[in-house]
């Protein structure tokens, strides 16, 4: 009999009772007396995901101190608003679906789905209040701020389809990695780290969160399993995205006005856009991408290379790998 281990299994290993503890800890913070919303809450539960958020937030407490309440916190704040943020995204995008599951809205409606994505929300940060984290509230509200920049930047530039590769950087950051980036430091900050140790940790949390966004770009022109959403389903919502920034700075004016035409009027197209994709293959849009990934991976490592060998610092660097290798 074969079984089937967990890509992140060897990640977890140095946090496993943390992660066991944080479930429980993270289930009894979502419980409710709304019979609606703790039958809602319970479905979250159980398709939770990969945790990748709270298992940043413990492996980068456990680096430079001693998991704590104040971890706990973090690890639930981060996670509960990455929740609301993905429910809101399934509301925005009319998506029913989210990784082979019906999404909260594809069930109970967007009206429900925006109201738990609020509920999240709400929740996540009166956790930080009652337990006076109020420097996590500083570093999380900062991200919300970017996140909705990120996602107003990117909805302009759909309408206009000028969006620059300095822009898509400003954009990918602002939407993914200023999270990613949270969790790092709130691990950090929770542990009582220096200051210096903090802003080290944010910054391997950022170059991990674009590495990991731009994965999820190049998702959109790969025919793989189960990854959540199909292929060219940026193009579809004109949302254009390194590969294709790249090839339409380098082709002729022609084949970019024929490029722009299918994004404006044939984007619902699919053997259009099946041209595109292909296009953006030849003319090394993927392969361009997929280095530009890997030198931010290598900037993440790089980040890591200050602090001291470790079975942590060892599961966070499995970690980037991971972000660069999964297949969903």
């Amino acid at each position: 009999m074969n079984l089937k281990i967990s890509p992140t299994a060897n990640i977890k290993a140095p946090i496993h009772k943390d992660m066991q503890d944080f479930d429980l800890y993270f289930r009894n913070a979502l419980k409710s007396k709304i019979r609606l919303l703790d039958i809602i809450n319970r479905y979250i539960i159980k398709r939770k995901g990969k945790e990748i958020r709270p298992i940043l937030v413990f492996l980068s407490a456990k680096l430079l101190g001693k998991v704590n309440p104040s971890t706990f916190t973090a690890a639930a704040l981060t996670q509960l608003l990455h929740t609301a943020t993905l429910i809101h995204d399934d509301v925005v995008d009319e998506a029913y679906e989210r990784r082979g599951f019906f999404s909260i809205n594809g069930l109970w409606k967007s009206k429900a789905a925006v109201l738990v994505g609020d509920y999240l929300l709400s929740k996540g940060l009166l956790i930080a209040l009652e337990n006076k984290e109020y420097n996590q509230l500083q570093v999380v509200s900062n991200a919300v701020r970017e996140m909705s920049e990120g996602e107003l930047l990117q909805m302009e530039k759909s309408r206009k389809l000028d969006i620059t590769e300095a822009v898509y950087f400003d954009i990918i950051y602002k939407k993914t990695a200023s999270l990613i980036a949270s969790c790092t430091e709130l691990g950090a900050v929770s542990v009582g780290a220096c200051e210096n140790d903090q802003q080290k940790l944010r910054l391997f949390g950022q170059y991990l969160g674009i590495a990991f966004q731009m994965k999820d770009d190049l998702f959109d022109y790969e025919k793989q399993g189960n990854i959540g959403k199909p292929t060219g389903n940026d193009i579809k919502e004109k949302k254009l995205t390194l590969p294709l920034i790249y090839v339409l700075k380098k082709i002729s004016e022609k084949e970019k006005r024929w490029a722009i035409r299918i994004i404006r009027k044939h984007n619902k197209n699919p053997e259009k856009v099946a041209q595109l994709i292909h296009f953006v293959k030849e003319n090394g849009g993927i392969e361009y991408t997929r280095n530009k990934m890997l030198e931010y991976k290598n900037k993440a490592i790089e980040m890591l290379d200050e602090f001291t060998e470790s079975d942590v610092k060892l599961a966070l660097l499995n970690l980037v790998d991971y972000t660069i290798s999964r297949n969903k």
